[in-house]
């Protein structure tokens, strides 16, 4: 590996403040804020807006489209495709 080619590579806390969860991950990021983690060590922390913890997908808290009942919706009101067509 040559040196000086490649980003400083360090530990960093990447915080959720909306779901109150941080995690420690290695990162190139820079931050200006500290935050004293649980190991006792001081590690740049960055505050991120999304995280797995809030995020509707991996919460399970997704809105699904409710395809079924709108196809359903649509055959009571229009009838079904065979029901009018000669044979």
């Amino acid at each position: 590996m040559q040196q000086d080619k490649h980003p400083d590579y360090h530990p960093v806390v990447f915080r959720d403040r909306a779901a109150g969860y941080a995690f420690l991950t290695k990162s190139t990021a820079r931050s200006e804020q500290t935050i004293e983690w649980d190991d006792g060590h001081s590690y740049p922390v960055i505050d991120v807006e999304i995280s797995s913890e809030s995020h509707p997908f991996y919460t399970g808290k997704a809105r699904t489209v409710d395809t079924e009942g709108r196809i359903a919706r649509f055959e009571r009101r229009y009838g079904t495709a065979d029901a009018g067509e000669p044979g």
